[in-house]
């Protein structure tokens, strides 16, 4: 059995998170001691994997409940999968590692690149899945919205627009370069503007920002675009959107928990 403290260091998350998971039953200690202490077995912490893999692929705390809770659902068949969307996340990686090394070699003039090797790891079969994933992930109405509000901007709007989205991500850079951590309030305020700016596009769910979040540090072009500008930048952004949606999505179900408490005291 493992305390709370020890469960927390054991997997690098936070006692203040493994109580809040406990209130909302998405992982309810093994065992309550008389001491009112939290003790947590094997299969407690083989959940707690779990919802740390599925929050690593950008999946929100209801939906990783209703997932574990699922009278069919399968560990093993789940971690296979993990492993297959990881090794995917590896391969593109390793492609984009790879071009950047050689054109660096090439710069340097250690080696000849052609034009085409400057682009191997942004292939014709690689942008398809994109496009794939893409039209998995969004909501076709969301992508028509975004769409219909985009053609209604006058072109002085939406140059406008983009000075803003560019003014958020230079501010980012300077709190990188000043070292102020992702979950600073002064990051956070960044990612308030952040969000006001998506709705210049669509209205923007928390699924769909924490998606974005995780597309900004592994989708290659959002790595390109984002790296001109500091090469920290797509982590940075993951790790402050999180944190971001994390604030967002805690402060809305202890405001559904608090309305349950409200209406048990009413009856």
């Amino acid at each position: 059995m493992y305390t709370v403290k020890q469960l927390s260091d054991l997997a690098e998350v936070s006692v203040r998170t493994l109580h809040y998971y406990d209130e909302i039953g998405l992982l309810k200690p093994s065992k309550v001691g008389e001491n009112n202490y939290r003790y947590y077995d094997d299969n407690a912490l083989l959940r707690l994997q779990q919802i740390l893999f599925y929050r690593e692929m950008g999946v929100e705390l209801l939906q990783i409940k209703d997932i574990l809770d699922s009278a069919d659902f399968d560990v093993v068949a789940a971690l296979r999968s993990h492993r297959k969307a990881l090794q995917e996340k590896i391969e593109r990686l390793e492609n984009l590692v790879s071009t950047v090394d050689t054109t660096i070699r090439y710069l340097g003039g250690e080696v000849e690149m052609s034009k085409k090797q400057l682009f191997e790891a942004f292939s014709e079969e690689e942008q398809k899945q994109y496009e794939r994933e893409a039209r998995l992930q969004w909501d076709p109405d969301t992508v028509n919205q975004s769409i219909k509000r985009w053609n209604g901007y006058t072109e002085s709007q939406r140059q406008a627009i983009g000075e803003e989205g560019n003014q958020v991500y230079a501010d980012l850079v300077k709190a990188i370069e000043a070292g102020t951590p992702p979950e600073d309030a002064e990051v956070q305020d960044i990612l308030k503007r952040w969000h006001k700016h998506i709705y210049y596009f669509y209205e923007p769910t928390l699924e769909i920002m924490r998606g974005l979040g995780v597309g900004y540090n592994t989708d290659a072009r959002f790595i390109a675009n984002f790296t001109k500008l500091h090469p920290d930048l797509p982590q940075f952004l993951q790790d402050s959107i999180t944190q971001y949606v994390d604030d967002l999505e805690t402060a809305e179900l202890e405001r559904m928990l608090a309305e349950d408490a409200a209406k048990k005291l009413a009856r």
